[in-house]
């Protein structure tokens, strides 16, 4: 099996209301083919539906952005380090408001429904183009246990993100229980290594993978994320510990034996 993928560059800076689909495909050096997976960076959606804030309001956005704090830490410069659960269900640094590759004094916001807006621009670009697309809209993670960031798939339409092998068998013949590779990211975090932070290239093309496009009501990104009840790391090691601590410790009072002692 061979894929390729290539940055689709020239494109202009996104301003809000822009039509990403119409952008696109205005920028393309050749035509589209059946099959071809279009990665967008999410701060371009971001851009183009308007989903920007003053940099002053950094701190705040981040805390309207947050369902749950995961962990905190404090840094020198004061401002703690936040990793929580957002809306989306993404666990990350920050709830995704991020500042870079934003205009000047602003922040950015991830896209309110990257699923939709994924699909939204994949009709639009099979409409312009007449070709059999599938669209993930990428975005940069942190890992538990690993240093650095890699881009995960946080939209999807017309994209198969699961490559669901349970219950085949591997070239030895032995049977696979939980074997799921996650495409969606793998496809996310392979189409950074052509657009990167820095190139100004935020859209990559994937081709080769045709057999992972599918019909655009294709179950999206958020179907990647794990449901609460099977998250085994719902807290940070502080403040599993200090939630721990506090109630042994309110146990224990109800008991009596912290007054006795």
């Amino acid at each position: 099996m061979r894929y390729s993928i290539e940055g689709v560059e020239g494109l202009p800076e996104i301003g809000a209301g822009a039509d990403l689909a119409a952008v696109i495909t205005a920028a393309l050096a050749a035509p589209l083919e059946d099959g071809d997976i279009l990665v967008i960076t999410s701060k371009v959606v971001s851009k183009a539906e308007g989903r920007v804030v003053h940099a002053d309001d950094r701190e705040q956005a981040i805390t309207d952005e947050t369902v749950r704090v995961v962990a905190t830490r404090d840094n020198p410069g004061g401002v703690p380090t936040r990793i929580v659960e957002n809306r989306l269900g993404i666990i990350g640094a920050a709830a995704g408001v991020d500042a870079s590759n934003a205009p000047e004094g602003t922040v950015l916001l991830l896209p309110l429904d990257p699923d939709a807006s994924a699909r939204a621009i994949a009709t639009g670009i099979r409409s312009l183009t007449g070709a059999r697309v599938g669209l993930l809209v990428s975005d940069t993670l942190g890992r538990p246990w690993r240093e650095g960031q890699t881009d995960i798939a946080i939209g999807a339409a017309g994209v198969v993100v699961f490559d669901d092998l349970r219950g085949q068998s591997d070239a030895s013949g032995k049977p696979l229980a939980v074997t799921m590779p996650c495409v969606a990211d793998e496809l996310a975090g392979a189409a950074e290594l052509v657009k990167g932070k820095a190139s100004g290239v935020p859209v990559a093309i994937v081709r080769g993978l045709g057999h992972l496009v599918g019909d655009l009501d294709l179950p999206g990104a958020r179907s990647i994320v794990r449901p609460a009840d099977r998250d085994m790391f719902r807290q940070g090691a502080d403040e599993a510990y200090d939630d721990g601590y506090r109630a042994g410790f309110d146990e224990a009072q109800a008991e009596g034996v912290l007054r006795d002692a």
